[in-house]
């Protein structure tokens, strides 16, 4: 016999978040659909194909000696490499569980019922959940272009208002803002705000970018306290399954983070992996330039097949593909996952993340044949 049970006594904010859908793993699409999973393609969760950097990997097996031990609260080693890299004290720097930690982690030392935060229309899911998770007001302002418009969100900020999220290039569309524009919306934010409003400028994938499109975001933080920059180790230098990201800001900034940091949230192993790859400078370059050729692949086979794409700045390409939950399907049937986007309001729209060269070809062939069926 059982007996019934009352509802969980959960706050309203939390009942209502719709969990994070990540891409699908091999594993269970060889489950699914009686694939091999040697056979199968991911293309859906913006992963480095090249995997993990050889000079990570002794790093990390290296520091597994010491796995008996709790790892280093501080990552003393990483802040001391993450500080010569990009010209700051330590003291500026804020380590992250990923960069998805870093802005949960802004989220909770900001936000709380009855502020809100800024962000954009088809932008980065985790904007939203880690509002709704504090029981922040959303402020959600109309995209331009598949886009950030940053006028409308700098008119979009209200009494309330606690934080801004920009991504930038932007996920899941792949558009970018220059630099000097990001310059002018934290000018005006600055003066009509001061520091009552943080903007946090995530930039995961920022090394993807092209040199004639790269500025320098650490200057930004040296002149502006309500800054948080975010990055990440798990685009471009290939440690997406470590879980390593970090931010920069002013120590204002960088005390309030910390003190809702959960102690330790960045393991040993990641934290030696990142030194490591941070300092590859041979593997960062073979990344950016197998992924340059890599998208032009994909957008000279979407301009063949006469399909509308988003040009990206990122390590992914979106494209409207119409029917995207049948042509996903099909692909999946083919052992082809990418990313549908309907969650992002972009119901007919494909996100394929850039592969290897015979990974995006596979996809090339798999969506062609499901175009003239």
């Amino acid at each position: 016999m059982t007996t019934a049970s009352k509802p969980l006594a959960a706050p309203a904010h939390v009942s209502a978040i719709a969990p994070y859908q990540a891409g699908k793993p091999i594993e269970e699409l060889a489950r699914e659909f009686g694939l091999d999973p040697a056979g199968i393609v991911k293309l859906a969760s913006n992963e480095n194909p090249l995997g993990m950097p050889g000079s990570a990997r002794e790093a990390m097996l290296a520091a597994a000696e010491s796995l008996a031990r709790y790892p280093d609260p501080n990552g003393f080693d990483l802040k001391a490499a993450l500080a010569e890299r990009y010209g700051v004290p330590m003291n500026w720097i804020t380590l992250g569980n990923g960069s998805n930690d870093i802005l949960e982690i802004a989220a909770l030392a900001l936000l709380e019922p009855g502020a809100s935060a800024v962000y954009a229309q088809h932008s980065f899911a985790v904007y939203r959940l880690a509002t709704q998770a504090r029981g922040a007001r959303h402020i959600v302002v109309p995209a331009r272009d598949y886009g950030h418009d940053l006028d409308a969100m700098f008119d979009a900020i209200a009494d309330d208002t606690r934080l801004v999220f920009i991504a930038n290039p932007n996920n899941p569309t792949g558009t970018f803002v220059p630099g000097e524009q990001v310059a002018a919306f934290l000018e005006r934010v600055h003066a009509a705000h001061g520091e009552r409003v943080t903007v946090v400028l995530d930039e995961a994938y920022n090394e993807y970018l092209d040199p004639e499109f790269r500025f320098d975001s650490t200057e930004l933080v040296r002149r502006y306290p309500n800054l948080i920059v975010s990055r990440t180790f798990s685009k471009a230098y290939g440690l997406a399954g470590l879980r390593v990201g970090f931010a920069v800001a002013q120590p204002a900034l960088t005390d309030l983070l910390n003190r809702v940091r959960q102690p330790f949230n960045v393991n040993t192993l990641a934290q030696a992996a990142a030194v490591a790859a941070l300092g590859d400078a041979a593997y960062l370059q073979q990344a950016y330039s197998l992924n340059k050729a890599g998208k032009a692949q994909l957008c000279a086979a979407f301009e063949a097949l006469k399909l509308r794409y988003v040009p990206s700045y990122g390590n992914f390409v979106l494209v409207h593909v119409g029917d995207a939950p049948r042509i996903n399907l099909e692909l999946l049937k083919r052992g082809v996952i990418v990313r549908p986007v309907a969650g992002d309001g972009l119901p007919e729209w494909l996100r394929v993340s850039i592969g290897l060269p015979e990974e995006n070809q596979r996809f090339i062939d798999a969506l062609g044949a499901i175009l003239s069926a």
